[in-house]
């Protein structure tokens, strides 16, 4: 039988079939061993071909095989540096969802999640969520990010899941696709699927006033089927993002800023840093390339996962002085 994962939790993955039965499903135990470094060989989205457990007083299955996949996303594994996460696979758009201070988001985890949806060829597009909550200045903060972003070429949606505004752009942009949600803790994920479909009725919490920090309510990723011809992967919140097996050289490829001027660089392996006439320096000081972005290149190059912490959320913050040069 083959089936598309919904659900994964550890051990058990949630399998449904094309004629819409389900199944619980473990795999193998040699299957488990064939060379896959990530922390969960099987993510949400595999196809999968798996066969009944007749042994079974339940019906259970066991998955022996995992179709290719078109792309996946993936993230360094929390407690286990050497080794990585799939977050979900065969998706058609990845929606991030951006806060601008309930929690804030850094430059810098915005960056190295469009870095690693570059290297797997994933579309995304920013979401700047909780608009009903900006003061002046959350909005000025939210247009220099949007102008920053759009002039790349990202596509941008400016939405409120409680005042519902948005919505009906966001999902036209899912019609027909296997879409993403992602983001940390407390950007409001859950809200937003919650007003896209409400009798999901998916479990939300409010943020924690102490560290302004979002609470986990999604344990594990999941998919839903939406009303509106559309699949909905919805994700744990990510509280940091580190970059996985890339090649200093290959780094400037995945920011499009940079890879449209790297040919008139001097040199053809330039890293931009600090080789002579180099394209991408020029434009950095005649202020065509934000100087966050480049920031963020530095922090990839340096292998620097210090903001992949926990307690880290507030240096990369883009109203600053330093940041606007």
């Amino acid at each position: 039988m083959t089936g598309l994962v919904y659900k994964s939790t550890g051990s058990w993955y949630t399998v449904k079939t094309e004629d819409n039965q389900v199944f619980e499903c473990r795999i193998k135990g040699k299957f488990r061993m064939q060379g896959i470094k990530s922390t969960n060989p099987i993510a949400v989205g595999d196809v999968v071909d798996f066969e009944l457990d007749e042994s079974s007083d339940a019906v259970t299955g066991s998955i022996h095989n995992i179709h290719d996949r078109k792309n996946y996303i993936v993230r360094k594994s929390v407690n286990l540096s050497k080794q990585t996460h799939i977050i979900a696979s065969n998706i058609d758009v990845v929606f991030l969802l951006i806060t601008i201070n309930n929690p804030p988001t850094t430059t810098s985890f915005i960056d190295r999640f469009l870095v690693t949806a570059e290297a797997y060829g994933i579309e995304a597009v920013l979401v700047f969520n909780k608009i009903d909550t900006f003061d002046e200045a959350m909005k000025d903060e939210q247009l220099y990010l949007q102008y920053i972003y759009s002039e790349i070429g990202y596509k941008i949606l400016k939405v409120s899941a409680i005042e519902k505004k948005g919505l009906d752009e966001l999902k036209q942009m899912m019609i027909g696709n296997v879409s993403m949600f992602s983001g940390h803790s407390g950007v409001g994920k859950s809200t937003l699927v919650n007003a896209l479909e409400p009798n999901l009725n998916l479990k939300t919490k409010n943020i924690s006033e102490q560290s302004k920090q979002g609470q986990h309510t999604t344990t594990f990723a999941e998919m839903y089927d939406l009303s509106f011809d559309a699949k909905i992967i919805d994700t744990p919140g990510i509280k940091g993002f580190g970059i996985v097996d890339m090649e200093p050289s290959e780094v400037s490829g995945y920011f499009p800023e940079f890879f449209k001027l790297q040919d008139e660089c001097k040199f053809n392996n330039c890293l931009h840093k600090e080789e002579p006439h180099c394209a991408v320096k020029k434009a950095l000081e005649e202020n065509k390339i934000a100087w966050s972005r480049y920031n963020s290149y530095l922090k990839i190059l340096e292998g620097d996962d210090e903001h992949y912490r926990q307690d880290v959320f507030n240096d990369d913050r883009i109203a600053s002085d330093e940041t606007r040069k």
